[in-house]
């Protein structure tokens, strides 16, 4: 049996660092300037946008809109509190009992 903070930081957490990492692309930053961003090596940024790493959770549209917004603030530049944003999106993600999807069949 895995305790939520393992799922949350083997499942949750990087697959929401590989959709930024994906939105941060689609903005138009480059995969350097995403792994600054992001405070991670260029390599886990090729790792989320080939699919080898992050790549275990899909998110629901209203979550996929929080990290889209997230994404759009730090390729602009305005977003400051990077972990708190993605707190907020852990939270909203975990709000329906607590399930974030990778966990389901660990609930029998």
């Amino acid at each position: 049996m895995k305790l939520p903070c393992q799922v949350i930081v083997w499942d949750v957490l990087p697959a929401i660092r590989a959709a930024i990492a994906e939105e941060l692309i689609a903005c138009g930053s480059t995969q350097q300037e995403a792994a600054v961003i992001l405070d991670c090596a260029p390599s886990a940024i090729s790792q989320y946008l080939s699919g080898k790493r992050g790549y275990r959770i899909v998110f629901e549209d209203e979550i996929r809109s929080l990290i889209r917004d997230l994404a759009a603030d730090l390729h602009a530049g305005a977003e400051k509190d990077l972990a708190a944003r993605i707190c907020r999106i852990c939270v909203e993600l975990r709000k329906d009992d607590g399930a974030c999807g990778s966990c389901e069949d660990d609930h029998d």
